[in-house]
């Protein structure tokens, strides 16, 4: 049985952007678990503790409320990375931060990889309806692009590396054992835990961070 997820009902009753939240975060678990097709208004309705009715006012139709969720999810992780203060550390401390950020998000908060998947699956039919998702990834890409100007400006990085190419391979290695843990547990006695991933992120860092050195920086 879905169970219901806090805010308060009685704060939901007096502030309508935490209502909004709790109904996203019910929905962003729903759709995650059993896809769009799967899910079920009523479901989400008990698991963020407000009435079916609620969620039509706020969202609208099953269909307009996963485009939501789905936006939600960018959102959201687009807001942590904005905690980790990035212009202030050095170009290769804050790739690292980057690659640590990014695996430790998709662990903690696994409707993040399903959500994806889901939209994946779909053709990503509703990704390409939302208007703002450009402007919402462009806020990292302007801290990756950053990034890598300091660091090649230092001598540290190579010049010519693509933002978006560069965060596709920090997603890529954080991607992979989160998503696929439970065969890779069975086909090769994967110990995949947060304490192996996080051992993991170190290395994948490592890799990162010697393909983006210079070549002086990559022989020393």
């Amino acid at each position: 049985m879905a169970k219901a997820v806090s805010p308060i009902r009685k704060d939901r009753k007096r502030n309508p952007e935490v209502t909004r939240a709790a109904i996203l975060h019910a929905a962003l678990e729903e759709f995650s678990e059993v896809g769009h097709s799967g899910a079920r208004v009523d479901r989400i309705a008990a698991r963020a503790g407000v009435s079916k009715p609620m969620i039509y006012d706020y969202f609208g139709d099953k269909d307009a409320l996963y485009a939501a969720a789905l936006r939600e999810a960018y959102v959201q992780i687009r807001q942590g990375e904005m905690t980790l203060d990035l212009d202030r550390l050095d170009p290769e401390e804050a790739v690292r931060a980057l690659v640590h950020f990014t695996m430790n998000h998709f662990w903690n908060n696994p409707w993040f990889i399903r959500m994806l998947n889901t939209e994946n699956l779909m053709g990503g039919e509703t990704i390409r309806n939302l208007d703002d998702v450009t402007e919402i990834q462009s806020v990292l890409l302007r801290r990756v692009t950053e990034i890598l100007r300091r660091g090649n400006a230092s001598g540290l990085f190579r010049s010519g590396i693509d933002p978006v190419e560069l965060y596709i391979f920090i997603a890529s290695v954080c991607w992979f054992p989160i998503s696929n843990m439970h065969t890779l547990k069975v086909v090769f006695r994967a110990p995949i835990s947060a304490e192996w991933l996080t051992a993991h992120a170190d290395k994948a860092a490592d890799m990162i961070v010697g393909y983006l050195r210079s070549g002086d920086e990559a022989e020393g």
